[in-house]
């Protein structure tokens, strides 16, 4: 390597084919097919709300507040991995290079969500403020400046103190740029100026002790880890990420689920199953998170077709990736010590699908009770499921 330039821009085409390769599973048919009836719906009910919305309605501290805490959460992008904690130390001298590449990544990856959440906010800002476009443009370039602050901010503040006690910076930073946006929002740019001038003193005062500071590698290694495994999980809902492997707890609370399988040698790979599917926490969390998801669509939405798209989407993400992942476990068992015919477990992970499909079928309708026909939503949700697990090719099972 010539420079520290260069090592960045090998590592970020390495991180960019990284994310692509894993982002071409998540935004597959039946996941675009739901975001375009979920994001036209809830459009739908937004400009539905517009019209009737009062006009004391509180939208500058709404958007201040949405948008100030998505500012607080800046945590920096540095790509470094856990060798660099030894070969870049010679190199301590010249990393200022390296974590500009990093930082201005940073700001540009992150300053899109909070730019498209504030132009949602505009038509309810038009609706009851009498802000001028002129006014409101300028306090989207305050939020851009925000931004750029916060960004950082952070990323000084976990350089000094090693990423301790972290939360009161984030709460810090989270309320002074709520009131910068709101103090925007109302004209009330004199504060705006006083609040930046705080930040910015902030982030001084912090860069002066960056300077007589090693670098804390251990720490930034340990936020890359947790950034990247954290997407990896995400991944790992749509498509099998080999080296991710998900962590276990016992969860006591649901020991009585296990009452419902007889207690006979026929009965052991459904027990098996069922603790794994509960103790599991990509397994368990993947069906909470689907059930949760498709449960707010249906309160929210007050659209029955939309609802049952969504549902069946969601019935259809559920089965399928769950089935893949209990038949498909590469992890040595136990049963295989044992002449277990192949199809118990296949009939075991079949019963323990329509078991959770069922009672997220019946969540789902419980949140959907307030519109017509509710139950059609129950049974699109049970008769998908079914459909799914039937005519899915099975993985291949190892014994």
């Amino acid at each position: 390597m010539n420079s520290l330039q260069e090592v960045w821009s090998k590592r970020f085409n390495h991180y960019m084919l990284e994310v692509q390769k894993y982002m071409r599973f998540v935004f597959t048919g039946h996941i675009a097919l739901v975001l375009v009836f979920v994001i036209g719906a809830v459009g739908y009910q937004y400009s539905e709300w517009l019209k009737v919305v009062a006009n004391t309605f509180p939208a500058e501290w709404l958007v201040a507040i949405i948008v100030g805490f998505l500012l607080a959460l800046s945590r920096p992008v540095t790509l470094l991995r856990d060798p660099d904690q030894v070969y870049l130390l010679p190199l301590e001298s010249k990393m200022p290079a390296y974590f500009r590449s990093a930082l201005r990544w940073t700001f540009w990856s992150q300053i899109g969500l909070v730019a498209i959440i504030y132009i949602v906010g505009i038509p309810l800002l038009k609706a009851v403020t009498e802000l001028t476009p002129q006014q409101i443009w300028l306090s989207l370039a305050i939020i851009i400046i925000l931004k750029y602050l916060n960004v950082h901010i952070e990323f000084n503040y976990r350089y000094a103190n090693r990423g301790a006690s972290l939360i009161i910076d984030r709460i810090t930073r989270g309320l002074l740029s709520i009131l910068t946006v709101q103090s925007a929002l109302t004209e009330g740019y004199s504060y705006v100026v006083i609040f930046i001038i705080l930040l910015f003193v902030y982030n001084r005062t912090l860069a002066k002790r960056v300077k007589v500071q090693p670098i804390p590698y251990e720490h930034f290694v340990k936020v890359e880890q947790n950034r990247m495994m954290a997407f990896y999980r995400f991944a790992n809902y749509f498509t099998d990420v080999p080296h991710l492997h998900g962590s276990i707890r016992r969860r006591g609370w649901l020991n009585f689920i296990y009452s419902i399988v007889p207690y006979s040698q026929k009965s052991a790979q459904s027990y098996l199953v069922y603790r794994t599917f509960i103790r599991t926490d990509d397994h368990f969390y993947l069906w909470v998170r689907l059930t949760v998801i498709s449960g707010l669509i249906a309160l929210f939405v007050n659209m029955p077709v939309v609802t049952w798209v969504v549902a069946a989407a969601l019935a259809f993400a559920t089965t399928i990736q769950l089935k893949y992942a209990l038949l498909s476990s590469g992890d040595f068992r136990m049963d295989r010590l044992y002449p277990v015919e192949p199809a118990q477990r296949k009939n075991a992970v079949r019963k323990v699908l329509r078991l959770f499909v069922v009672i997220q079928a019946i969540i789902v309708m419980l949140c959907d009770i307030g519109q017509p026909m509710f139950f059609v939503t129950g049974i699109i949700i049970i008769v998908i499921g079914e459909f799914t697990f039937q005519m899915t090719k099975d993985p291949s099972i190892e014994y």
